[in-house]
C-alpha cells in the first residue's frame, strides 16, 4: 500500500513545479522589450509602425494559441504540449537576444509569445488534471506568478540593459524559461515510459465531438466569462503599451518613474491572485465581486483623466484592482465546468476570442490619441469598455455549468 503513494506524490510535486514555472514565464516577453526600445534602436532600427506591431503581437499570438492549444494537446498529449510551449519560450527569447534585424526580433517575439499563449490555455486543464482537489489554491498560486512575471521585466529590463547591454537583458528571460522546460520534460518522458500518456490525456482534453472549442460558443456562461476576460485584457495590454507615455506626457513623469508605475500596476496582480480564487470558491454571487472590480477600474481611469499629477499612484492602483477580472475568469474556467474536457474547451474558446478582441485595444487607444490630440479621450475609451464587464457580472451572478447549458452528460465525457 505504501509503494504507489510516493510515486503519485512525486508526480504532483513535479507537476506543481511545471505549472508554477509555466505561469512565471507566460508574461515575461510582453514587457521585456518596451522599457528598452530606445537602447535596442541603437542596433536595430524600429519604426513607429514596427513598434506598434510588436505591441499587438501578444494578444494576437495568445488568440491563435487559444485555437491551436486544444488540438495540439489532443494530438501530442497535455504534458508534451506544455513541453513544446516551454521550448518555444526558451528559443523565442533566445532568438530575440541574438537578433541583428527587426525581422528576427519580430520572429523571436512571435515564437516566444506563441509558447506563452499555449501555456495560457493549457494551464487550467493542467491544474484540473493534477490538482482536481485544489483547484482554487493552485490557480491562485499560478495567477500570482503570472503577475510577478509581468511586473518583473518592466522593473529590471532597463537597469540590466544599462549594466550589461540589451541583449543580456532580453536573454535573461530565455534562461528563466528553462525552469519551465525541465519539469515538463520529466513528466513527458515519465508518461511515455509508463505507456499511459493516452489514458491520462484523454481525461484532460476534448476527445469527443460533444464538446469542442467552438461548440462552447453555444454556452451563455462561456460568453459571460469571455466578455469579462476580453475587457480585462483590453485594459491590461493597453496599459502596458501606453501607461508610460500617458504619465510622461500628462503627469510630467520621467521614464524611470513611469516604468516604476508600470511595475506597480503589474505587481497589483499578486494580492489579487491570492484573494480572487478564494472569493470565486466561497462567494455565492461572484458577479458582485466583478462589479466591484469594474467600479475600482472606472475610478482609476477617471483619476488619470482629471487629476493625473496628484493622484497618480492611487489611480494606477485602482485600475490595477480592476484587473481582478483576469484571475476570476481563470478560476471560473474550472469552477463553471464539470469535466476536464469542458475546462480545456472553455479555456481555448475564452482566450482565443478574448485575446482577438484585446489585440485591438492598444491600437484603438493610439487611434483615439491621434484623433483627439491628448490622453483624456483614450482614457474615457478604456473606462467605457471596462463597463461592458457589468454584463458578465449579471450573467455570472448565479452558478451555472457549461456542460449543463450544452446538454452534455459528464459521464459520457469521462468514459
Amino acid at each position: 500500500m505504501s509503494t504507489p503513494t510516493p510515486a503519485l506524490w512525486r508526480g504532483r510535486i513535479i507537476a506543481l513545479a511545471g505549472i508554477f514555472f509555466i505561469a512565471l514565464n507566460v508574461r515575461t516577453a510582453v514587457a521585456a522589450i518596451s522599457p528598452i526600445v530606445g537602447v535596442i534602436e541603437n542596433d536595430i532600427p524600429i519604426s513607429s509602425l514596427g513598434l506598434g506591431f510588436l505591441g499587438m503581437l501578444p494578444p494576437i499570438a495568445f488568440a491563435i494559441a487559444g485555437i491551436a492549444a486544444p488540438a495540439l494537446a489532443r494530438s501530442r498529449g497535455l504534458d508534451a504540449s506544455l513541453l513544446i510551449a516551454s521550448a518555444a519560450m526558451v528559443s523565442g527569447s533566445a532568438l530575440r537576444a541574438v537578433s541583428d534585424s527587426y525581422l528576427l526580433l519580430a520572429l523571436g517575439s512571435l515564437i516566444a509569445l506563441a509558447g506563452m499563449g499555449l501555456g495560457n490555455v493549457l494551464l487550467p486543464p493542467a491544474v484540473k488534471k493534477y490538482f482536481p482537489d485544489r483547484l482554487a489554491t493552485v490557480t491562485g498560486g499560478y495567477v500570482v506568478l503570472i503577475s510577478l512575471g509581468a511586473a518583473t521585466p518592466a522593473l529590471f529590463a532597463a537597469p540590466v540593459a544599462e549594466v550589461a547591454g540589451w541583449r543580456v537583458s532580453v536573454a535573461v528571460w530565455a534562461v528563466l524559461a528553462l525552469t519551465a522546460f525541465t519539469p515538463w520534460l520529466v513528466l513527458t518522458l515519465r508518461s511515455r515510459r509508463a505507456k499511459r500518456t493516452a489514458a491520462l490525456d484523454a481525461s484532460v482534453v476534448p476527445v469527443v465531438s460533444g464538446i469542442s472549442v467552438w461548440v462552447v460558443a453555444k454556452s451563455r456562461t462561456a460568453w459571460a466569462i469571455t466578455i469579462a476576460f476580453a475587457v480585462s485584457s483590453i485594459g491590461f495590454y493597453s496599459f502596458f503599451a501606453w501607461l508610460p507615455e500617458i504619465l510622461i506626457e500628462s503627469a510630467g513623469f520621467t521614464a524611470v518613474e513611469a516604468g516604476a508605475m508600470l511595475s506597480l500596476f503589474g505587481l497589483i496582480g499578486i494580492p489579487l491572485g491570492i484573494v480572487s480564487p478564494i472569493l470565486a470558491d466561497r462567494v455565492s454571487n461572484i458577479g458582485a465581486v466583478m462589479a466591484g472590480g469594474v467600479l475600482a477600474g472606472a475610478l482609476g481611469y477617471l483619476g488619470l483623466a482629471f487629476v493625473p499629477t496628484t493622484l497618480t499612484g492611487v489611480s494606477v492602483v485602482l485600475v490595477g484592482l480592476g484587473t481582478v477580472l483576469f484571475p476570476l475568469c481563470l478560476v471560473l474556467i474550472n469552477l463553471r465546468t464539470r469535466s476536464h474536457q469542458g475546462s480545456a474547451a472553455l479555456s481555448g474558446f475564452v482566450q482565443s476570442v478574448a485575446y482577438t478582441v484585446a489585440a485591438l485595444g492598444p491600437f484603438a487607444v493610439a487611434l483615439v490619441r491621434d484623433l483627439s490630440g491628448g490622453w483624456f479621450w483614450p482614457l474615457m475609451f478604456l473606462l467605457i469598455s471596462s463597463l461592458l464587464a457589468l454584463i458578465s457580472a449579471v450573467m455570472l451572478a448565479r452558478p451555472s455549468f457549461v456542460e449543463d447549458e450544452l446538454g452534455i452528460a459528464v459521464s459520457s465525457l469521462d468514459d
